[in-house]
């Protein structure tokens, strides 16, 4: 890929802990939530002590941090926005992610030392709102995931060398416009837009007659369609080299909401390709079902490209069954404490399993010789969630090591 610029890698951190592993993983960036102005409420997020601290460990192993503020604020919301940015002023994250004027212009004026990134919410599907951006100051902005590849080119060749795309290339779809959905707000009460999203694009749905109520009938799917509001997973793994051809900066993984083998395997499976393919097309395109093999490792919907290539027709339906798909499930992330080896459970395993470790560059097979409450007694398998254990393997473990093995039918 030569005289083309490497893009960033930037992993979303849903956790201070899944901030260290996207970091360890293969992370050039991270982008966290705090709070209070996040539009993901239902993620852990960030106190403000946890986002100096987070900042302080991606700088120090040189990542950067992008702070997510992008919430359509309502009046009250204000003063919460001036309260955070006049406190990251003295963290100094990398940048701000920002949809609403209104909270652009008071972080604008309270930080004007840390920059912005304008969010995909903002609906940025023109390079003129690119240009618009540029005068104010901004020198990123996130891609509306309804562009094209060939969109993106032409937004490349129309905006400032000095500014950076930034586009989605894997996780979930939102099957509302740039993500601005109102289903939540009318369901539930919960507004989406302000960081409450309760999903319900997720559930399941019957259809109810007026006459007959109580007879639930179900909300068919064929071949020939009535997919309601679930959307397949975007997956550009496989595409790297046509993304960044069209002049994306910054490559962007969707998923403050998910767990730490997500994190870990999506992370490290687009590092690798990242880098094989700066190094040598060739072999990147060898590897490209490694690649999407790993992908799939980690619970998933159907794949699809998106938009990307024109608007998707019945080869490359959108929408799609409300399951998800679950090759290997996660079992937990290994830590060290006085010289033991200690997890939080969260799928159920047995001494003698064979399980799955995996690692920044590798992945082991390790054999679980012991499991040991933290009363001192020795048990038999982690039945209870959220149980903290200690774990002796058949293989050396390291602090962020994730475990996972394969999925039971």
């Amino acid at each position: 890929m030569d005289k083309i610029k490497k893009p960033e890698l930037l992993i979303p951190a849903g956790s201070p802990e899944l901030l260290k592993i996207a970091v360890e993983y293969g992370a050039d960036a991270v982008y966290l939530g705090d709070e209070t102005m996040s539009l993901r409420a239902k993620a852990q997020n960030f106190s403000i002590q946890e986002i100096r601290e987070g900042v302080e460990y991606a700088h120090s192993r040189g990542a950067k941090v992008y702070v997510a503020a992008n919430i359509f604020a309502h009046n009250s919301d204000l003063k919460a926005a001036m309260k955070l940015f006049l406190l990251l002023k003295s963290i100094g994250p990398d940048a701000l992610i920002i949809s609403d004027p209104g909270v652009f212009s008071l972080a604008s004026k309270l930080a004007p030392e840390i920059p912005v990134h304008i969010s995909t919410q903002a609906n940025n599907t023109n390079y003129a709102t690119y240009d618009f951006w540029y005068q104010l100051g901004v020198r990123r902005v996130v891609a509306a995931r309804e562009l094209t590849l060939e969109e993106i080119t032409q937004i490349k060749e129309n905006i400032p060398s000095d500014m950076e795309i930034e586009a989605f290339v894997h996780g979930a779809m939102c099957i509302s416009y740039s993500g601005r959905c109102l289903i939540s707000s009318f369901l539930t009460g919960r507004d989406a837009n302000r960081g409450a999203c309760t999903h319900p694009c997720r559930w399941s749905y019957s259809l109810v007659e007026e006459s007959r109520p109580g007879e639930y009938m179900p909300v068919e799917e064929d071949e020939r369609g009535t997919y309601l509001y679930h959307s397949r997973d975007l997956c550009m793994i496989d595409h790297l080299d046509d993304i960044v051809r069209a002049g994306v900066d910054s490559v962007k993984v969707e998923g403050r909401m998910k767990n730490a083998l997500y994190v870990a395997t999506v992370t490290r499976a687009y590092r690798r390709a990242i880098d094989e393919l700066y190094a040598d097309p060739a072999v990147y395109k060898k590897n490209i079902p490694e690649y999407l093999d790993e992908v799939r490792r980690c619970s998933n919907r159907t794949f699809c490209t998106g938009f990307y290539y024109g608007r998707p027709g019945s080869e490359g339906q959108v929408y799609d069954s409300t399951s998800t798909h679950t090759e290997y499930v996660y079992l937990g992330t290994l830590h060290e404490e006085y010289g033991r080896v200690f997890f939080i459970q969260k799928n159920k395993f047995s001494v003698g399993d064979r399980i799955e470790v995996i690692r920044p560059h590798e992945t082991i097979s390790a054999k679980v010789l012991s499991l040991t409450g933290e009363d001192g007694e020795r048990m038999e398998s982690c039945p209870h969630a959220s149980q903290k254990l200690y774990i002796e393997l058949d293989c050396e473990c390291r602090e962020l090591d994730i475990m996972r093995m394969p999925e039971k039918k």
